[in-house]
């Protein structure tokens, strides 16, 4: 497929941008021109082209993390809702993500091969959870409702030999990064937040098997004793952060471990506890958690961490993937810094800088259109209606140009 795209490409370095040419040919940029003939053209007109944005934490396969819906609906039914998270998401401009957890490798082959309307994405399988932790799905009952099945293991262990074994086990069934919950969480009724999950010992021990094939570790962690735990053993990002330090914020600044604040997924959760929407046992987490994440995250941007992306989609909807940018900017970052968050900077800590992340010759043909300028109108981007066009791999997955 030939084509080209007309349109004011924005510059996600400096900010500026001109009437330019886009041209794709087998799922590449061939070229950025500024005149061109003899090729199809999609006339985006005054609007402005971006490169495809990316998600460094969403969760395509859920909706809420429902008690209900692990009871009593079919398996079928959850496979079959997760079309709609991932269309929804890709037709939000989200064109690459890194799924933190229940994404199969099933799932990322028929987003690889074009089978269904998904994100490219990178998959964790299974997060890896202490007995009765964050993603253990014990309840006080003593019922266990974690969604099992041939090429979703379960992410339950404990001690050295067996955490060893637990991320072999997901290394095996197509981990492309390992997730690791360091800390308690907000939704889970077996622990808090601060709750610190895995000794420095077995955290180091899952980042040593993961280097062993080249892989990198992702941490749930919102205690300030998880985060430094987990930054002592070497993970590569942590998620959430909510405790953080300024210490341990420059530590991570030094040692270059990217921050993924989640701001979406804090915020809507708080707006949801104050409504009485969340079960009673998240609800002091939620809003005791929103209390402290936007100053100390803040800190953690002033002290030079390399904030990146992500909103935890799935405990919350969606969808609503670019309101994260608008969040990030509160920080105190420049729109055009968060922008680059979303793109260039996202894409490196994926280790795809080459492929994705900005709009240069070579590269993959990811490419979102938006009837806003993003630069001064950022909070813009979420809104679904200023998104006209979506293209992922060169294939056009979303044209609202055409009227």
């Amino acid at each position: 497929m030939r084509f080209a795209v007309r349109g004011e490409l924005l510059d996600i370095y400096s900010g500026e941008h001109d009437r330019r040419y886009v041209v794709v040919e087998n799922g590449r940029i061939k070229s950025i021109e500024s005149k061109i003939s003899d090729l199809e053209i999609i006339d985006a007109s005054d609007n402005f082209i971006l490169p495809g944005f990316i998600d460094l934490h969403t969760h395509l396969m859920e909706d809420g993390f429902r008690t209900e819906s692990k009871l009593e609906d079919p398996l079928s039914l959850y496979f079959y809702r997760a079309l709609e998270n991932m269309r929804a998401t890709l037709q939000a401009g989200v064109t690459t993500v890194r799924d933190a957890g229940l994404a199969d490798l099933g799932v990322k082959m028929a987003s690889d091969r074009h089978i269904i309307q998904a994100p490219r994405m990178q998959i964790s399988v299974t997060p890896l959870s202490i007995t009765g932790g964050h993603f253990d799905f014990h309840t006080r009952s003593g019922l266990n409702i974690e969604r099992r099945y041939r090429g979703l293991p379960s992410g339950i262990c404990d001690g050295i030999p067996s955490v060893r074994k637990k991320t072999r086990e997901v290394l095996r069934a197509g981990a492309d990064v390992v997730k690791v919950m360091a800390t308690g969480g907000v939704m889970s009724s077996t622990d808090r937040p601060s709750d610190t999950q895995f000794t420095p010992s077995e955290l180091a021990a899952i980042v040593e098997e993961a280097s062993f094939r080249g892989k990198r570790v992702m941490v749930h962690a919102h205690g300030l004793q998880g985060i430094k735990n987990s930054i002592k053993a070497g993970v590569h990002s942590v998620e959430h952060g909510t405790y953080l330090d300024k210490r341990t914020a420059r530590l991570m600044a030094e040692r270059g471990v990217y921050l993924v604040p989640t701001f979406l997924v804090t915020r809507l959760n708080n707006d949801k506890a104050l409504r009485g929407e969340l079960a009673e046992y998240s609800r002091r987490d939620a809003m005791e958690v929103a209390g402290v994440h936007r100053e100390n995250m803040e800190m953690a941007y002033n002290e030079g961490v390399r904030m990146v992306m992500g909103t935890d989609s799935g405990v919350v909807e969606h969808g609503m993937n670019l309101l994260e940018l608008s969040y990030l900017t509160e920080t105190g970052m420049e729109p055009l810094e968060a922008i680059r968050a979303g793109t260039i900077n996202a894409a490196e800590c994926m280790g795809w800088e080459d492929r994705i992340g900005s709009i240069e010759k070579g590269k993959i043909a990811d490419i979102v259109v938006t009837e806003v300028n993003p630069v001064e109108e950022i909070d813009e981007l979420s809104r679904p209606l200023n998104i006209l066009l979506v293209v992922r791999d060169g294939i056009i997955y979303r044209d609202d140009l055409v009227s």
